[in-house]
């Protein structure tokens, strides 16, 4: 294990800054709130945090139109804050990567700013801008987030592109102007002592120069956005406005920028497209792996078939990534509960992050069961893209306002978002009472969802948590382990192997789904194996693999008891 980077041994943990912690009693999460929570972290066993956001914005997608690259939205702090914060996470042993936005700005940055002001201003060409066609946009592309991917400016009587909202114009990455600034800042945060980052939506940076018309039927974006297409809709619809030639050099050269620097700082991807590792691994370090996550069930069929794939289309050299959940997507607990044994559940989602090969990537709250947020009325909405949503549905021809509003509020990203709950004092301890935060509090936190109340209930999410997260320190294999499935017939439990050759270990790790007894009937070189943890009671520490009994939900982990040097690829059989 020695020979991993820090990367590939930490599980990181995404902090999501306006629900995390407020500091300063404004409503809102900041820096000085964060700084306060980092022996919470420490003591939950986290290893690095990510950031969503924490630039200046106005905030129309939620930090992701940035105006300023180099600074702190005032809500969260100053830049002295975040210094704060950084170096009392490196004291800690706990590293911070930020989110890098390349894609796009704000309309209200001052590059934009400059840019919309003339036809022949220095600026101009920093981002995408063209003639309109026959009274209208340059050509029929689409906004991800619904409507024209082109927006008029009256005063230069020109349309300029954005991938997200109109409000997001797209950088033009072929200036090299524009290059040249965003690597300065990407050194700016560099310099500071940040770990690295995760790049959001890098499968945009670049567009079809040519601008041809896509070939989707117009009768398809009336009353949807791109986000409610099938994969094939998706693909027809973006196919000239993302993964365009040209990512894969520019990837390189950020490679290059970020490890010329000490510490092994690392890239993570949000698309999780394995090419963007490289060639040789010369691109990103990490990629998510997305089709982990995006099913209905975690199922060990589902679960199995996802990693023979993603392990297999791996390059040489790469490492996994896995996680089941963000800030753009439904809570863990909700999505994949099944209304009975959801408690159940959240456990063997985490011991299946922790178990498989590769670095897992938790996100906050899910540690103490936090669920999706139901808001009520249209004014409670924050999200953008659901408000756009929401404006597109009911247009001519389209849906009632309630029926929107029902889609919009069940679809929310919002759900996700609501502040972190501490306690279960108003507002869950994530600001004072009388203040309300930027976003309704769950309901929930009064019903022990919260981290004051599980942390001395030996029983709790959030000691499970603790517990997993400090047993995978515990157990190399666990790590850097190599990854074997399992009797790939059974539809009820995941069983796997991590053999690492290093220490000498080979763990056996068995996940029950079901809520009925399995028997498993292991074919090893070794019919027994010591008993290290189970989440259920347990009278043998020596377990027979040819007739393992495993309890409704449980999770196992057990040493073989073999000597060896390594596993085969694909038999499920040990080398002697």
């Amino acid at each position: 294990m020695d020979g991993l980077k820090w990367w590939q041994k930490a599980v990181f943990y995404q902090i999501y800054p306006r629900s995390f912690a407020d500091g300063n009693g404004d409503g809102i999460g900041d820096f000085p709130g964060m700084l306060e929570k980092l022996d919470y972290l420490r003591d939950l066993g986290i290893d690095a945090v990510w950031l969503s956001p924490h630039y200046p914005s106005p905030f129309l997608d939620c930090g992701y139109d940035v105006s300023d690259y180099t600074g702190v939205g005032p809500e969260y702090g100053t830049l002295e804050d975040f210094t704060h914060f950084l170096m009392a996470a490196h004291r800690r042993d706990i590293k911070v990567i930020l989110d890098l936005v390349l894609n796009h700005t704000s309309d209200l940055h001052p590059w934009f700013i400059e840019s919309r002001s003339s036809l022949d201003n220095p600026k101009r060409d920093w981002y995408i801008w063209r003639d309109g066609k026959a009274g209208g946009p340059p050509n029929n592309w689409a906004s991800i987030f619904g409507g024209s991917g082109w927006e008029l400016d009256p005063p230069t009587g020109q349309y300029y592109y954005h991938a997200f909202l109109k409000e997001q114009p797209d950088l033009n990455w072929r200036n090299p102007a524009v290059k040249q600034a965003m690597w300065d800042a990407v050194r700016f945060w560099l310099d500071m002592g940040v770990d690295g980052f995760r790049l959001d939506a890098i499968a945009t940076i670049y567009e079809h120069p040519d601008l041809p018309d896509h070939t989707l039927p117009p009768e398809k974006l009336k009353t949807t956005t791109a986000n409610g297409l099938t994969k094939t809709e998706y693909a027809q619809l973006m196919r000239y406005q993302t993964h365009q030639p040209g990512i894969h050099e520019l990837m390189q050269e950020l490679r290059a920028l970020i490890d010329a620097y000490p510490g092994d700082r690392v890239l993570v991807g949000e698309d999780d497209n394995v090419a963007y590792h490289g060639n040789g691994n010369n691109e990103l370090h990490i990629v998510f792996n997305f089709p982990l996550m995006l099913t209905e069930q975690l199922t060990p069929d589902h679960i199995r078939s996802n990693q023979a794939v993603r392990l297999a289309d791996l390059p040489p050299g790469t490492w996994p990534c896995n996680t089941l959940g963000n800030h753009d997507t439904p809570r863990v607990w909700t999505r994949y509960g099944d209304g009975k044994n959801d408690a159940a559940l959240a456990r063997l989602h985490l011991a299946l992050l922790l178990t498989l090969k590769g670095t897992p990537f938790l996100y906050n709250g899910e540690e103490i069961g936090m669920t999706n947020l139901m808001l009520t009325s249209y004014d409670q909405l924050r999200d953008t893209a659901a408000i756009r949503r929401y404006a597109l549905m009911t247009g001519p021809q389209g849906l009632s306002h309630e029926e929107a509003l029902l889609k919009v509020l069940n679809t929310t990203r919002d759900r996700c978002r609501s502040p972190l709950q501490w306690d279960a004092s108003p507002n869950a301890g994530f600001s004072p009472a009388g203040i309300a935060p930027w976003l309704p509090v769950n309901p929930n936190y009064a019903e022990g969802v919260n981290v004051a109340g599980q942390s001395n209930d030996p029983g709790s999410l959030l000691n499970f948590y603790r517990q997993l997260l400090g047993l995978r320190r515990k157990l190399p294999a666990l790590i850097a382990g190599e990854y074997l499935a399992l009797n790939p017939e059974s539809e009820e439990y995941f069983a796997f192997l991590r053999d690492d050759a290093a220490s000498g270990r080979t763990y056996l790790v068995a996940l029950n789904f079901s809520e009925a007894p399995q028997t498993a009937i292991f074919d090893l070189e070794t019919h027994q194996a010591s008993l290290l943890y189970s989440n259920q009671p347990r009278q043998d520490s020596l377990l027979d693999l040819e007739q393992l009994e495993l309890q409704p939900f449980e999770i196992l982990i057990a040493e073989l008891d073999i000597t060896k040097k390594g596993i085969t690829s694909g038999a499920g059989r040990i080398k002697a």
